[in-house]
């Protein structure tokens, strides 16, 4: 994985969240917990990321250490990793710099700059109250034409 550069575009962000993530210690247990609450799993997710429709954006559940090591978190108590970001999700890997350096021209502090991934390209940010965003670029997410996420639709490639 390696730090992409800062491109630039005439493009400007759509105003929206796509994605809630929790890190929980159990992903099976909290699945059982949100289903047993009547929501629906989406048929898009897996045992390890398991996502929940929630029109236009989703809540998604992961383990607690694997998202603390992708956004380059302890996950020790009293670390201040709270197990939650909000995500934005870019509609081209050059968006993603951008909008991380955006963020840290707006105050923000830069947690981990964009990076190739296995799936496209992922950077972090904290707002200037330490809540951590994700700005994240992958071929397989699906928007409408005002840009909400489609839960339960998958690109392929």
């Amino acid at each position: 994985m390696s730090a992409m550069p800062i491109m630039t575009s005439s493009q400007p962000p759509s105003q929206r969240l796509h994605l809630i993530l929790l890190g929980v210690n159990d992903v099976a247990a909290s699945i059982r917990f949100y289903e047993s609450l009547g929501w629906r799993r989406s048929p898009t997710g897996n045992d390890g990321f398991a996502k929940f429709d929630l029109g236009g954006y989703a809540l998604c559940l992961l383990a607690r250490d694997a998202f603390a090591k992708d956004a380059l978190s302890p996950t020790s108590t009293g670390s201040g990793f709270a197990g939650i970001g909000l995500v934005y999700l870019a509609r081209t890997a050059d968006e993603v710099p951008r909008m991380l350096e955006m963020a840290v021209a707006s105050g923000g502090t830069l947690v981990k700059p964009a990076t190739k991934t296995a799936w496209g390209v992922a950077g972090y940010f904290k707002d200037p109250d330490g809540h951590l965003f994700e700005v994240n670029f992958e071929d397989g997410w699906v928007f409408d034409d005002g840009h909400r996420l489609i839960v339960d639709k998958v690109n392929s490639a």
